[in-house]
């Protein structure tokens, strides 16, 4: 499934919905060179050295963040279509910014699409959302849902369930599980539940250093599933950044 996107937007995305981190760093990389360049000369082998120490780590998530999002065929979504059944039913899932209802739409315009965002500015206070929701709308018809409440969704009527990125948002883990648990009512026996996530694991420490503390841990995420009554048919390492996790009820046919 092909999705239409400029070269580099992914990057490009990182960068302008959390260009306030980035004006720092480059702030003090700017600094931090003028006085290698020009300050007293006992200072200026620290200055080069804290600016490599800036720069590489800087360097190292912008280079991480182009090959996961933009080289990696991760929005070509093949790993998420590949032997599946045509859903007639999909629930997308999102937090304030939503790149899989308009490609999953595009395949499957025969199925029944609900794109629902869980977004909360009153708890999800990052100002990379809020710049991510001025810069993209919402997908049309996109429904408020709240991850403390009931799915307004009959039980068993979903085939197809994605969180695409966005579910690391719900930050409590019972708030997380009570969640999924909704999620896997809704859920047809024979129906699917796929969430894309980056682990808080080294691969991503390596890649974003401190920054992978706001991703959850692969035993944090199995302990949901359990939790909800889901669990894990299969695994999948779209790149050493990001992993997919592909989940059935508990009790349904393999």
């Amino acid at each position: 499934m092909e999705t239409i996107r400029k070269p580099l937007q992914g990057l490009w995305n990182v960068v302008r919905f959390n260009w306030p981190l980035y004006l720092v760093a480059g702030g003090a990389a700017l600094a931090l060179a003028g006085v290698g360049l020009a300050g007293p000369a006992a200072w200026r082998p620290y200055a080069g050295l804290l600016l490599a120490l800036a720069l590489l780590p800087l360097l190292v998530s912008l280079l991480v963040t182009a090959y996961a999002y933009d080289f990696s065929g991760l929005y070509r979504f093949d790993w998420l279509l590949k032997a599946r059944p045509a859903p007639t039913a999909i629930l997308t899932l999102s937090a304030g910014f939503d790149e899989i209802s308009a490609p999953l739409a595009q395949h499957y315009p025969t199925a029944s699409l609900l794109a629902a965002d869980f977004y909360d500015a009153a708890r999800h206070t990052e100002a990379s959302i809020a710049r991510a929701r001025r810069a993209y709308p919402p997908y049309p018809g996109t429904r408020v849902v709240d991850t403390r409440a009931a799915l307004p969704l009959p039980a068993g009527s979903l085939d197809l369930v994605v969180a695409f990125l966005a579910a690391h948002e719900i930050r409590d883990a019972t708030e997380r599980a009570a969640f999924f648990r909704e999620i896997a009512r809704a859920l047809a026996p024979a129906g699917t539940v796929v969430v894309t996530e980056h682990l808080r694991d080294p691969a991503n420490f390596l890649a974003y250093t401190v920054g992978f503390l706001h991703f959850h841990s692969r035993q944090a995420w199995l302990a949901t599933f359990q939790a909800a009554g889901l669990r894990v048919e299969r695994e999948v390492k779209i790149t050493p950044f990001i992993t997919s996790f592909f989940l059935r009820p508990n009790g349904s046919a393999a």
